[in-house]
């Protein structure tokens, strides 16, 4: 029994790994005749430090890197367990000038701890490779908020040891934004993932909004979350400010925490640069 749900939650995932792929070439095909030529010229747009995804490209031929660390904290009776992401790298590169290609892996280090007494069993190593695209839909038009697609594939044998799951994870989200003003926006993006070597399928959404404080100093405030089939939902906020170096340089810092029981803090710092053709 235990083999016929391994293999079928294997069939399911594989499937819908394949679905996503084709779905997204498919949009990128469809649209790419109505999008015009995007600039590079402009203020890079990130995929960082806020949790919900930007609902742009970069642009075709633009390679662009965004990277930083994060430190968590989870603490449950007397055991406190702290992790250090010392390099969220992401790259992206535009292929199209609706579609990019999207590369990603995490160096994580894990601390476990006892009444303040650190133990001995440290985990460090590689997350999951993340391998994916975004495909641009539609732009802002009135009421119409601009669209992306995004899916990803995290293959088992990219991970290190204390971070290998048995199963490869999927998760497609799909990315959307509203301009308020000349200084504000909204952002969200809602989606489903597979993995944590679970077959329930996850929801995930996110709601932020951003304001510009002035042409270099932006500043956010988000909520986003997870709700698995069987399990009890996970929500959380984060807040944080980003600052514009040059059109092709962005700094940023941020710190959250969980609605829900879970994390009790979250710092993180970044930067994201833009190499152009």
């Amino acid at each position: 029994m235990k083999i016929l749900q391994t293999l079928s939650m294997s069939m399911k995932r594989n499937t819908a790994i394949t679905a996503l792929f084709f779905g997204m070439l498919s949009c990128a095909v469809y649209s790419q005749n109505d999008k015009p030529n995007s600039t590079s010229n402009e203020p890079l747009v990130t995929d960082r430090p806020d949790a919900t995804e930007s609902s742009s490209t970069v642009g075709k031929g633009v390679l662009q890197f965004e990277t930083g660390g994060v430190y968590e904290s989870y603490e449950n009776n007397n055991i406190k367990t702290e992790n250090y992401t010392y390099n969220t790298m992401l790259i992206r590169y535009g292929i199209l000038d609706n579609m990019e290609l999207r590369l990603g892996w995490d160096f994580v280090e894990g601390i476990t701890k006892v009444n303040g007494n650190k133990l001995d069993n440290i985990t460090s190593g590689f997350s999951p490779l993340l391998l994916g695209m975004k495909v641009d839909i539609t732009e802002e038009n009135g009421l119409m908020p601009e669209i992306a697609l995004i899916g990803h594939v995290f293959p088992v044998f990219s991970a290190s040891t204390d971070y290998r799951p048995e199963h490869t994870g999927v998760d497609f989200r799909f990315s959307l934004s509203h301009t308020l003003s000349e200084k504000s926006s909204l952002g969200y993006n809602i989606g489903a993932e597979w993995g944590n070597d679970s077959p329930e399928a996850t929801c995930v959404y996110t709601l932020a909004y951003g304001y510009s404080l002035t042409d270099r100093f932006g500043m956010y405030a988000e909520v986003y979350g997870d709700l698995p089939e069987d399990h009890s939902a996970n929500h959380y906020w984060d807040a944080g400010m980003t600052y514009l170096v040059s059109n092709d340089l962005q700094l940023d810092a941020y710190v959250g925490t969980s609605i829900t029981e879970g994390q009790d803090i979250l710092l993180g710092i970044g930067f994201s640069y833009r190499a152009k053709k």
